[in-house]
């Protein structure tokens, strides 16, 4: 079978220590891709990373740990800096890692409200931060776990961090928006895809029980595999492609959201 062709393919997973992720990580290796297994902390990473070499018969040399809090801006940059310089060529960026917005409103060291940096601003700046090794060669790859709750957010343009009126449902769905949004970049074939409501750590946003996070992970694979088709922008219900919410088709929306972005990341004055 094609799975267990050796691959000298490159993917970094952003929150593989647990859920989706891990599951996404583990599945990837299994095909023979050098993965890149993000955590919160090196620790985690490692673990994570150990636990795909004792469980699943992956070779040592193919998951590769890399730490990095994402409510940490600065952190953000050295991932992605360690991550050129180790593996210049990378490619698929798989962004995975969430969290669920706190029930008290939560403001980061870099001053953005703690869901809407670790969803959508950290990876925002990872991928421009990436983009080199992404695009070195042809068929570079960003994969957006997003989340069809996407479909309830707003994004705030006057107070994206909801100082005025916090709601943790309402901040989980307006990060999960605009990472839906931002699959429209310019230079990587980018997508956006709900994986299925699954039983990982986010499950009590959505209902009480759920598919696999295994199963979950197949569809996150899937797009990662260059033998498959992708619509650039496009979002995906698990393997379909469906249309998004109206605002992340929108070219003002795009553009503006970039803009904000790149503020808020620190990248415009």
């Amino acid at each position: 079978m094609s799975d267990s062709k050796p691959s000298s393919r490159t993917v970094l997973v952003t929150g593989a220590t647990s859920g989706t992720g891990h599951e996404t990580a583990r599945l990837l290796a299994e095909r023979g891709d050098t993965v890149l297994v993000h955590g919160r902390t090196a620790e985690d990473a490692q673990a994570a990373t150990d636990k795909l070499v004792a469980t699943a018969g992956i070779p040592a040399e193919h998951p590769c740990p890399f730490g990095a809090d994402f409510s940490r801006l600065e952190e953000v940059e050295r991932l992605a800096h360690r991550v050129v310089v180790e593996h210049p060529h990378l490619d698929v960026l798989v962004n995975n890692a969430a969290i669920a917005a706190p029930e008290r409103h939560t403001i980061t060291v870099d001053g953005n409200e703690i869901a809407f940096q670790v969803n959508f601003l950290a990876h925002y700046l990872l991928t421009n931060l990436l983009d080199d090794a992404l695009t070195s060669e042809p068929g570079g790859r960003v994969i957006n776990v997003s989340s069809s709750l996407h479909r309830t957010g707003s994004i705030q343009w006057s107070d994206p961090h909801r100082a005025r009126r916090y709601s943790r449902l309402a901040a989980y769905a307006q990060s999960q928006l605009a990472l839906t949004v931002f699959a429209a970049h310019p230079r990587v074939a980018a997508v956006s895809i709900h994986p299925g409501i699954c039983d990982t750590a986010l499950l009590p946003l959505y209902a009480h029980d759920g598919a696999t996070a295994s199963d979950g992970a197949a569809h996150v694979v899937r797009p990662c595999d260059p033998a498959t088709e992708i619509v650039n922008g496009a979002y995906y219900d698990r393997d379909q492609r469906v249309e998004p919410a109206h605002a992340a088709t929108e070219d003002r929306t795009v553009q503006r959201l970039n803009k904000l972005a790149d503020v808020l990341v620190g990248r415009l004055p």
